[in-house]
């Protein structure tokens, strides 16, 4: 028992030894004065782009969209001399994405309810009645009422353009013209045969196509004076 415990005191012994020669003293500095070091003002300068732009994804993260809506605020950015920070270029692409899908949602609204694709970029004419020449035939137009109604409701321009049908139709009539609505005033004018009467139709049409197609405001006063151009032309016709 003794000679168990006198090998157990010896081994602890050894132990104690090895790590006591193990052990790294750490030598204490009391001779150095500590120096405070100041962060430099143009840090932010040397660390930019966007290597260091840690707060927005890029590469592989960012569909082809994003990365192209970052690329052109930046590129703007700079051209412009501005600079934009990460959270402001966020907020930025998702102010587009907000404007490209109110866009979607309008263009499948205006498509649903039968609207012409072509009419959301053109300004519509504002119209009284809604004539469908391509399934009446003009000579079956009371264009007079027409015509009447037009000025009742101040619409000159309307009215002008029941002017022009009405020498439409009167030429029709006394066969000088075939008419057909997907002719245009061009081959009416080649039609007519008369030397003064096709120089008048082609002033008369011209002055209705600037009207009417080019959307000139006209006046009470300004359609005195087309409405004596028609009421001349018509006596021509007439003769």
């Amino acid at each position: 028992m003794i000679r168990l415990n006198f090998i157990i005191f010896f081994l602890l012994w050894v132990s104690v030894s090895f790590a006591q020669n193990d052990s790294i003293a750490i030598p204490i500095d009391e001779g150095s004065a500590l120096t405070e070091r100041e962060i430099q003002e143009d840090l932010s300068d040397k660390y930019t782009g966007d290597d260091f732009n840690y707060e927005v994804k890029t590469g592989e993260s960012a569909n082809l969209l994003a990365r192209f809506i970052r690329w052109l605020l930046n590129s703007l950015g700079e051209t412009f001399g501005l600079d934009i920070s990460p959270q402001t270029l966020l907020i930025l692409e998702y102010i587009i994405y907000g404007l490209m899908g109110a866009l979607v949602i309008f263009l499948l609204i205006r498509v649903f309810v039968n609207e012409k694709f072509n009419a959301l970029f053109t300004k519509k004419a504002k119209s009284i009645v809604d004539i469908d020449l391509s399934e009446q035939h003009i000579e079956s137009l009371d264009l007079d009422s027409l015509m009447n109604e037009a000025l009742t409701n101040k619409d000159y321009r309307l009215a002008v353009r029941y002017q022009f049908l009405k020498i439409l139709k009167l030429l029709s009539q006394k066969n000088l013209i075939e008419w057909h609505f997907e002719k245009t005033n061009v081959d009416y004018e080649r039609e007519i045969k008369h030397g003064n009467l096709q120089e008048a139709f082609k002033n008369a049409s011209y002055l209705y196509e600037n009207i009417w197609y080019g959307e000139q405001p006209i006046d009470e006063v300004g359609y005195a004076k087309t409405s004596s151009r028609f009421t001349t032309l018509n006596n021509l016709i007439q003769r």
